[in-house]
């Protein structure tokens, strides 16, 4: 997506921010990368429900990249386990370079901005999260200082600079393990939207392939990790039809991954039709067969269409185990034109997932950070709670994954410094002479010291619940760090939930999901003695 669509309702600030965070102690060697056996289908499985920290890393003034520059708040570690909590598994994380390039024939990038990528790179990857960074904006020709241009003239001195830049940053990264993808670039194309025109689509073809070259160079992981590249402008149409896409070699690769198989992924976005995704009006409002109003929806690009164009990246590329990423999705909040704008917004992005997966892709909605009209946004950046709740529970449904029912809207304070080592466990506690007026399901998910619990009630009596309170009593050892969606006290033994301002009421069959992280000692049982309102649960 363009810089200008990005920064919807997103105002510019005039000054910098120089970062020189110090790189976290979280990078583990190649020799114990887990994922590096993973076959193409099984990686985009694993990657699940991807999103974009947008309008972050990208950002610039005046060609300095400034993750603050386009209206955003600081990223934190806060933030990057909100995403988690709510289900997504990767998240991917633009950056451009720009500015903070230095003169050839070196091209040294700013250590203090590298090391500020690796930062943020490490609140998601030390989570067990796969993370994907790029090359974004410095290929804009609407940008201050952008020089990956595809029809300059002078090419020579542009892929020198773009292969010192991919060696630094690869190098940089040479140790973390599978679970980091590098992405050639973002949407680059010549700016006109008509066919591809051949010159320019040769140089976006040579960029992929120092690209690929370069990171499998400096060995490590890297000889083996996945890479990802676009062809022109991320376009399905342009990049499986003949228009002159040319997947990169992959000569030096490790000699460890098999013959039969590809490291190589292809990147396309995803935003059709632009009428209801990203035009700023109200006139399309509504999308999908769901729709009730004909006026209000595309006269084009709904279900049918959506099918059509992943089976395209299907047929061209990942019958030949070659996955696909659909790295940008998404659509801007016109609720104030029509109240139900979001029930379409998520019913697009359910669909755009669940056909990504029919067809053999992985995918990131695009979130710029801006929340209100015309905004992308999932989540408030500054107060890291859920803005979106239907559309992030349609996009995990979709994926596949778990969420709570309920959206979180306190962020934890504290996560695991490891990625989870084993894999969720449903532990439904029952306790005898329930009365059956309430039911309640553990969803655990542990790992060596640390665990996250989501807890659904149930209202299985004939009457409504307007109001209550939920007690447990929490395995010996464990002790809760960060809850959402009730408040809990005390934080551990006999533990008290109560209800949040929005999910009081509980109808007849009625439920709200809550959870916690908690801390353990080497038990990580599900709690037991569950009572809703002082009535013991099923």
């Amino acid at each position: 997506m363009s810089s200008t669509v990005r920064r919807a309702g997103l105002a510019f600030l005039a000054a910098a921010l120089a970062f020189a965070g110090a790189v976290y102690g979280v990078t583990r060697p190649a020799s114990a990368d887990v994922t590096a056996q993973l076959t193409a289908p099984q990686l985009v499985a694993d990657m699940g429900a991807g999103w974009n920290l947008g309008n972050q890393l990208e950002a610039n003034a005046n060609g300095i990249p400034s993750e603050t520059a386009w209206g955003n708040p600081v990223v934190t570690q806060a933030l990057i386990n909100r995403v988690k909590a709510s289900g997504f598994k990767t998240i991917r994380i633009p950056v451009s370079y720009l500015g903070n390039i230095g003169a050839g024939p070196n091209y040294t990038i700013s250590s203090a901005w590298l090391s500020r990528i690796a930062e943020v790179v490490n609140y998601a990857y030390s989570q067990g999260l796969y993370v994907l960074i790029n090359m974004h904006g410095d290929g804009y020709k609407s940008v201050t200082g952008s020089w990956l241009i595809c029809d300059s003239a002078d090419q020579t001195t542009i892929r020198d600079k773009y292969q010192k830049v991919w060696q630094q940053v690869a190098t940089k990264f040479q140790s973390y393990n599978e679970h980091l993808i590098f992405e050639s670039m973002n949407e680059e194309f010549d700016g006109q939207y008509g066919n591809p025109t051949s010159p320019c689509y040769s140089n976006i073809n040579a960029y992929n392939q120092i690209f690929v070259d370069t990171v499998r160079k400096t060995g490590g992981t890297n000889a083996s990790r996945w890479l990802l590249v676009p062809g022109w402008n991320t376009n399905i149409e342009y990049t499986a039809g003949n228009y002159g896409f040319v997947l990169p070699t992959d000569q030096y690769r490790s000699s460890s991954i098999p013959g039969s198989e590809q490291r190589i992924m292809i990147s396309v976005h995803y935003y059709d039709p632009w009428d209801f995704t990203g035009q700023e009006d109200g006139n399309i409002t509504q999308w999908g067969s769901a729709a009730t109003n004909a006026a209000k929806r595309s006269t084009w690009g709904q279900e049918d269409y959506l099918d059509t164009m992943l089976k395209k990246m299907h047929d061209a590329f990942v019958v030949r185990g070659y996955p696909v990423f659909v790295g940008e999705y998404g659509s801007i909040d016109k609720t104030s034109f029509d109240s139900a704008n979001n029930t379409y917004r998520a019913n697009f992005a359910g669909a755009l997932v669940s056909t990504a997966k029919k067809y053999g892709a992985a995918t990131a909605y695009w979130d710029n950070g801006y929340n209100g009209q015309y905004g992308f946004g999932l989540f408030n950046r500054s107060s890291v709670t859920v803005t979106q709740p239907s559309i992030i529970t349609a996009i995990i449904n979709a994926a596949g994954g778990s969420q709570p029912t309920t959206a979180p809207t306190t962020a934890p304070t504290s996560a695991p410094t490891t990625a989870p080592t084993t894999s969720p466990t449903s532990a439904p506690p029952t306790s005898p002479g329930g009365t059956g007026t309430c039911r309640v399901t553990n969803a655990v998910n542990a790992w060596n010291t640390g665990l996250t619990n989501n807890i659904t009630i149930t209202n299985t009596g004939s009457t409504a619940i307007n109001g209550w309170t939920l007690t447990f009593t929490l395995a010996t050892g464990q002790t809760i760090t960060a809850g959402w969606s009730a408040t809990y006290s005390p934080t551990s033994g006999t533990v008290t939930a109560t209800n949040a301002g929005y999910n009081g009421a509980l109808p007849a069959g009625g439920s709200a999901t809550i959870g916690y992280q908690a801390t353990h000692t080497g038990n990580a049982a599900a709690p037991t003695g569950f009572k809703l309102n002082g009535t013991t649960c099923n």
